[in-house]
């Protein structure tokens, strides 16, 4: 059985900020096994499973991938929607738009130390929408 579910993130602001929770509202009583893939519908955004105890992890992150991909690049074209618009499309290209988690027991099988993450690479990225398909 597949069962699909389109729904906004409120919007936050540029950094790495945990949804797990806000995930699992939205998606109600998980089947006892199965695959939850989860997708973002956008291109300066991204998401991706790692670290949810330390948030320090959360602003390194950050500062790595400011340094990878910094604003105001001489070279770039794509400059008309601000200077951190194309970094943005660069990073998601990194990071990737969408995990997939196993279902075990009724309950997203992540790690003990895992969590999901939306990836706000704008300054001002506003809401996001995702795309939650849980195959059972």
């Amino acid at each position: 059985m597949v069962k699909q579910t389109e729904f906004s993130l409120q919007a936050f602001s540029r950094g790495f900020h945990l949804i797990t929770v806000e995930v699992l509202r939205q998606l109600g009583p998980l089947p006892s096994e199965g695959l939850l893939h989860l997708f973002i519908q956008h291109t300066s955004a991204a998401l991706a499973i790692n670290e949810n105890a330390d948030p320090s992890v959360r602003v390194d992150f950050e500062q790595f991938f400011n340094r990878l991909v910094p604003e105001n690049l001489p070279f770039l074209t794509h400059t008309i929607e601000g200077p951190d618009d194309m970094p943005a499309h660069v990073k998601s290209v990194l990071a990737g738009s969408s995990v997939s988690v196993p279902i075990t027991n009724g309950r997203l099988n992540l790690g003990t130390w895992q969590g999901i993450y939306l990836c706000e690479f704008r300054n001002n990225g506003g809401k996001r929408r995702l795309v939650a398909t849980v195959i059972s």
